[in-house]
């Protein structure tokens, strides 16, 4: 079983970039989509509803922003998108699909930056950590739980290229690392870095200016975390910078 996510910048826009045939190519039974910028009756057929595929849309009350989606080769049993607390609902970031006693969830991390670049919504971003951190650890009792997502947060130095110099840059503060130490302190698993443990150079999100992707000047802040249960199936973790139609790249695991 192949689990994948993918923070797609637009999903009409990636769907005029090939969607179509990462869909196909990715050989994924799970697809997660971040950042999906649409409403479902917005989007073409082929995409909101392609052949093969059971699809469910979580959008944002305001158009054009955030959004997640799941695309399974499987019907889920259920679907869950919303956390209970209006202020992260009416964004659009949560979709959680269950086949059977397994969950998959596709998340969009809030950034924190804020629209002056104030790391104004560090607070915000803390509070949804913490917010969906505990509906995870109950949910994690029923269960393997897969957490796909752009989290908006580098962990470690090995995970962006220029850590000394984004230290007071939201995505790489303190207390935003710190965030990620709390959920691996408490058995998740971040299933790249445990498969890849100490190999540099591993990014999964570019600026779009200044040549970054194609120097590799980048920072990895889409992962799949796993609950202990969960870890135990991860056979393979992956990153696929060469797939392009996004300012990120798709992440993923393989499952015994």
């Amino acid at each position: 079983m192949r689990l994948v996510s993918w923070n797609v910048n637009g999903l009409r826009a990636c769907a005029k970039k090939g969607f179509a045939d990462f869909l196909e190519s990715s050989q994924a039974d799970v697809i997660g989509l971040q950042e999906v910028r649409a409403f479902e009756h917005q989007l073409p057929s082929e995409v909101a509803a392609p052949d093969g595929w059971h699809t469910s849309f979580c959008a944002a009350e305001r158009p054009g922003y955030s959004g997640v989606a799941i695309y399974s080769k499987e019907k889920p049993s259920r679907i869950e998108t919303e956390l209970g607390v209006e202020e992260y609902d009416r964004e659009g970031r949560l979709i959680i699909a269950h086949f059977g006693r397994t969950a998959v969830a596709s998340v969009y991390f809030p950034k924190g930056s804020g629209k002056d670049r104030d790391n104004s919504r560090v607070p915000y971003k803390l509070g949804f950590y913490e917010t969906l951190f505990d509906r995870l650890q109950t949910l994690k009792k029923r269960g393997p739980v897969y957490v796909m997502g752009d989290y908006n947060t580098a962990h470690t130095e090995i995970d962006l290229a220029r850590p000394k110099t984004n230290k007071k840059s939201s995505g790489f503060l303190p207390e935003e690392r710190e965030e990620l130490d709390r959920w691996i302190s408490e058995g998740w698993v971040d299933t790249f870095r445990a498969a890849h443990p100490d190999e540099p150079d591993h990014y999964t999100w570019w600026r779009q200016w200044g040549n970054a992707r194609a120097d590799n000047v980048g920072w990895r802040i889409d992962y799949v975390f796993a609950s202990p249960t969960g870890a135990k199936r991860v056979k393979d973790a992956f990153i696929w910078p060469e797939v392009t139609g996004s300012d990120n790249c798709p992440v993923g695991v393989d499952l015994k």
